[in-house]
Formats: C-alpha cells, sequence, structure tokens
C-alpha cells in the first residue's frame, strides 16, 4: 500500500515538474522576443522602405507614392491588414510584395520578371523586403480584414485551403502537418494554429519580421518559400498564386488579429 501511494506521488511529481518545465520555458522564449523587441533591427529595414518608396528611381525616374495597395493612390496605412486583395488593374488577388512588385514596374519601370528571380536578400529584392516592411508598419496594431467579396477572392481561399492540407514530398508533409492543430511546439517553440482564430492572426500577422538566427529580414513570401523548403518540396516561385493563396487562407481565418509586423523572430 505505502509503494502504491509513493510510486502515486512520484508520478504525480513527474507530471508536475514536467508541466512547469514547459511552461517556463514557454515564459522564457516570450521574455526572450520582448527584450529583442527593443531595438528590433526591423527599424532599420522600415526607415530603408519609406526611404524607398519616396525616392525617384528605375528607368522612370519615379517614385512609388502614386502606388495603389487598395486604398488609393499612395495611401499606405491599414493596406497591410487588408491584404491580399483582388485589384483590377492587374485582374488578380495579389500579396503586399507582389503588388510592390507591380508599382514598381509600372510606375518606375522596373522588370518585375527580373526583380521576382532576383535571389532573396539580394539587389532589388532587398529593397522590395524593406519596402514591405516600411508599408507593414504602418499598419500595426490594426485589425486583420481581408476582403472576400471578390469571386476571385473566394476562389484564391479554396485553393489556399486545398494547398494548406495538401501532403507531399519525401515525407509526405503539409502545412498542416505543424500549423492544424493547438498546442503544438518544435524546437521549444509554439506552433500557431493557422486554420483558425487567435492562432491564424498571430502567425500571419507576424511577417515581415527580422530573424535574429540568420541575421536577415523575411518578408511573407521568403517564410512561405522557406516551409517548402523544410516540407522538402520544389521552392514557389516569388508571387506566385500558389504562396498567394496560402497567405488569403491565413489571412482570412486570422481576422480580427491584430498585426505586429515588423516582429523579431528566433
Amino acid at each position: 500500500m505505502n509503494s502504491s501511494k509513493l510510486m502515486v506521488g512520484v508520478m504525480l511529481a513527474c507530471a508536475a515538474a514536467t508541466a512547469w518545465a514547459q511552461k517556463s520555458t514557454a515564459d522564457g522564449i516570450a521574455e526572450y522576443r520582448a527584450m529583442l523587441q527593443d531595438g528590433n533591427p526591423a527599424d532599420l529595414f522600415e526607415a530603408k522602405g519609406e526611404d524607398l518608396w519616396k525616392q525617384l528611381r528605375g528607368p522612370k525616374k519615379l517614385s512609388l507614392e502614386k502606388c495603389d495597395l487598395g486604398k488609393g493612390a499612395g495611401v499606405v496605412k491599414g493596406a497591410f491588414v487588408e491584404l491580399p486583395r483582388y485589384f483590377a488593374d492587374t485582374a488578380r488577388v495579389q500579396d503586399l510584395e507582389s503588388r510592390l512588385l507591380s508599382c514598381m514596374e509600372t510606375l518606375q519601370g522596373f522588370n518585375a520578371t527580373e526583380v521576382a528571380s532576383t535571389p532573396f536578400g539580394e539587389g532589388e529584392q532587398n529593397n522590395l523586403t524593406a519596402l514591405a516592411t516600411w508599408v507593414a508598419a504602418e499598419s500595426k496594431g490594426m485589425k486583420f480584414n481581408l476582403s472576400q467579396t471578390n469571386a476571385q477572392e473566394r476562389l484564391m481561399y479554396e485553393v489556399g485551403k486545398r494547398l494548406f492540407f495538401a501532403r507531399g514530398g519525401p515525407h509526405d508533409f503539409a502545412c498542416a502537418t505543424c500549423h492544424a492543430a493547438d498546442d503544438k511546439r518544435i524546437r521549444l517553440q509554439d506552433l500557431p494554429n493557422l486554420t483558425r482564430g487567435p492562432g491564424a492572426g498571430n502567425g500571419f500577422g507576424g511577417w515581415p519580421a527580422y530573424r535574429v538566427s540568420n541575421g536577415q529580414m523575411w518578408g511573407m513570401q521568403l517564410r512561405l518559400n522557406d516551409c517548402y523548403r523544410q516540407q522538402r518540396f520544389p521552392a514557389p516561385l516569388f508571387g506566385s498564386d500558389a504562396t498567394i493563396a496560402l497567405e488569403v487562407y491565413m489571412g482570412v481565418n486570422g481576422k480580427g488579429g491584430e498585426s505586429i509586423a515588423p516582429a523579431i523572430k528566433r
């Protein structure tokens, strides 16, 4: 009888210790991020992006101050939390980065195909990330409210949903493998459930972000590209319909979530 009680006591103690360790680890990571946030290097990219927006650049030597991100020519505040959305001039649903690239092409004369094919972090891709960082910062603290009024927007949501759950590659992974349930963790980090709020808002609303582990600023296009790399899938093209559809799926699921971009990540 005494040995049974002792065994039960040991089991309860082990369970309590495990719960305490998990809680303390999560709390420690949250404190670590909070400390990093003070002096987030993303601030430098944000300042660079604002400067690039106003600079006379490209073959046409014009600025981006007439770029329409969905709120009217030149209006930046509030645009990020409504993207991706349908744009009549391109007849496409576009996210922030692909829309900025369209403006760089039409207003400034850049070759969009060449910029899209440039390696992440180099040349105009680096400038594009800085622009996205600044635009996102102008909506920091605002709530996500992606439109689903257009037929193409609704179609992209359904495509994104199917892609999210599609399994494949040598490990038979899907986005849902890591991001379709609550209380999942990897490498001591919580994995947001991107199928509904608040996880979808928290996950989607934190990019662009500065990655401390590699000292790089990442937009959502690079974030999704790296997700496919980890799944051992072929890398998607920059601004592809597949990546934008996934963004629509996450963004709509995260409606009402607060944008914290530009954030800081491990």
